[in-house]
């Protein structure tokens, strides 16, 4: 089922910060690589668009905060794969790109 990744996740994540302090607010932001974003983080992302659009004045705002969630999570992707393969060389321009 689509999104039940994602679903498992949050879960796992709303058990672990159980414990946090009432004064922050704790998104678990969750998203599948090939899926959707779990409604919170939509509405996270969509209210934080909002703020930062309403603070520098520039209707683009939200699209760049996307732009860089986006870039910041084919990096850690990148890391990631990049760190279960052996050390063998030929890597070193990507290593650079991240």
């Amino acid at each position: 089922m689509v999104g039940a990744a994602a679903t498992s996740a949050v879960q796992a994540k709303r058990r672990k910060y159980e414990n946090l302090d009432s004064s922050f607010i704790f998104v678990p932001y969750v998203v599948e690589t090939l899926g959707p974003w779990v409604p919170e983080v939509r509405a996270l992302f969509k209210e934080l668009s909002k703020r930062v659009i309403e603070s520098t004045g520039d209707p683009r705002a939200g699209s760049y905060l996307g732009q860089r969630i986006s870039l910041a999570m084919q990096r850690g992707n990148a890391a990631s794969i990049l760190g279960t393969v052996p050390r063998c060389g030929g890597f070193e321009d990507v290593l650079d790109f991240i």
